[in-house]
């Protein structure tokens, strides 16, 4: 069902590109998405260290499937200071330097061999939905670049962001209505805050092309996962898989975390 599609974020393995990649090519993956290597921030990494990536992915019969960017996750309004989340090493910056920091993602998905880029919704509002024509115009005014540069913004629903569920970022998507933009599903987010299945996967299922899997949502058992990954069967999903364990078990590593992850995976899928 996934075993052909299934990768994972190589510093949920090791911060380290090498010791990730070894790990997963001997696991036998298929992909990874890129977010931080060697400790830094995909948007700080230099050209030649992208395209290092590139070969040590290749070498091992892997593909980079995204860049696990942070692009828009950042403050609409400086004026209106907000709670941040996680933002993997890179300092706050304003929207428009986020506009700015698009055309080098999109060079570094070119060059790593995607077409794919995962970007947010802007910290969340108190009221989202004051803003929402604010936010549609900074996320369709970057689909239109990723258009024209031939690639597709991946958005993720966040908790942390304005598209904190499956119905605003489906909200979002639709609004923007472009090939360029489409959604990153991570059911565990969601069922954090709201059931992921039906009901949050009934908003995004003709819009998703990535899938996000985290321990925790994983360790839930047989359900909800096993009827979401059938229903993407029967939808015809043919994006791919990815582990974002974001666990470490008490005393171990995150690297733990994902053997765990990707065990608990093996023990319930043929």
């Amino acid at each position: 069902m996934i075993w052909d599609r299934l990768g994972v974020i190589t510093d949920e393995v090791a911060p380290e590109l090498i010791e990730a990649l070894d790990w997963i090519q001997g696991e036998q993956l298929k992909h990874v998405e890129i977010r931080m290597v060697d400790g830094v921030n995909v948007m700080e990494l230099t050209v030649a260290q992208v395209e290092r990536i590139k070969r040590e992915t290749d070498s091992r019969g892997l593909f980079v499937s995204a860049v696990s960017s942070p692009l828009f996750k950042c403050l609409l309004d400086p004026a209106r200071p907000l709670r941040t989340g996680d933002q993997f090493g890179q300092a706050e910056k304003t929207a428009e330097e986020h506009h700015a920091m698009l055309p080098l993602a999109i060079d570094y998905a070119k060059r790593l061999g995607t077409r794919y880029i995962r970007i947010f919704s802007f910290w969340r509002e108190e009221n989202p939905s004051l803003h929402t024509e604010e936010i549609v115009a900074h996320l369709r005014r970057a689909a239109e670049t990723a258009e024209r540069e031939d690639v597709v913004l991946l958005l993720e629903n966040e908790h942390s962001c304005n598209g904190g569920f499956a119905s605003e970022v489906a909200a979002l998507v639709r609004a923007v209505d472009s090939p360029a933009l489409k959604v990153l599903w991570d059911p565990g987010n969601e069922h954090r805050h709201s059931p992921s299945f039906p009901k949050g996967y009934n908003h995004v299922r003709d819009l998703q092309v990535h899938f996000h899997l985290k321990y925790w949502y994983v360790a839930l058992g047989e359900e909800p996962l096993l009827p979401q990954l059938e229903a993407l069967e029967k939808d015809g999903f043919t994006g791919l898989f990815t582990i974002e364990t974001h666990y470490s078990p008490e005393g171990g590593t995150r690297k733990d975390g994902t053997k765990l992850t990707l065990k608990l995976l093996r023990d319930m899928l043929p």
